[in-house]
């Protein structure tokens, strides 16, 4: 899953006091003046901090005659449901990276009826929270899993990241019942908390995921 329950919301906010956020398998959505002028930070579970963007997106949406209202708020709802089980559910894309949560639902276009089916298709545009890895950026993760040649790891919502033994300096591969890696000051084992430099990362369509390739070669980085 991309969007757990217990997300976490850490921010700066200049000039604004109140700021509220949901994530989107609660359905609810991201309110905020002034997106722009807030940084924000948001933990998936361990060890992982990162700047998320926002990004306006064109969908279609497609509604069930029983869920249409003559008063238009229950369709309203109906709509935002919709979008974010489709958020959810594509997961990501190459050019915005992963679907945090939905920020804004700007507009809501006129419907266009289905002859065979009676569904209505609503062109929607919406403002998202995203994420998307970066050449060179410093990430937060922990250690998955460790094989001979290097290990994985996982951070937030990327969770195949791979590092090799190359790129790890001075460590050196222990084997047997818990393999590590290590050097004379520290180890790499499983669940290890590890900050690391992104070195590259390729788009998997089929997987909808991104795949990076990282490394502990440098100041500052290494097991936390």
């Amino acid at each position: 899953m991309i969007l757990h329950a217990q997300l976490h919301v850490f921010y700066e906010r200049m000039g604004h006091s109140d700021f509220t956020l949901k994530c989107a398998n609660n359905h609810a959505l991201i309110s905020a003046e002034s997106y722009q002028a807030t940084k924000l930070y948001i933990s998936f579970g361990r060890y992982s901090a990162m700047v998320f963007l926002e990004a306006e997106m064109s969908w279609n949406v497609l509604i069930s005659p029983s869920q249409l209202d003559r008063k238009g708020l229950l369709l309203r709802k109906a709509i935002i449901v919709r979008l974010l089980e489709d958020v959810t559910n594509k997961r990501a894309s190459k050019e915005h990276g992963y679907y945090i949560a939905v920020n804004q639902l700007k507009a809501i276009s006129e419907g266009k009826v289905r002859e065979l089916t009676g569904d209505v298709l609503f062109p929607i545009t919406f403002t998202c929270i995203t994420q998307k890895p970066m050449k060179g950026e410093i990430l937060g993760g922990y250690v998955d899993r460790i094989l001979k040649h290097g290990v994985f790891l996982k951070s937030g919502p990327t969770e195949s990241i791979f590092m090799a033994e190359k790129s790890m300096s001075d460590y050196k591969y222990i084997g047997g019942e818990n393999p590590m890696f290590m050097n004379d000051h520290s180890k790499l084992e499983k669940d290890t908390a590890v900050r690391f430099k992104v070195m590259g990362f390729r788009w998997m369509e089929a997987d909808r995921q991104f795949q990076l390739l990282a490394t502990i070669a440098g100041d500052f980085l290494g097991p936390l």
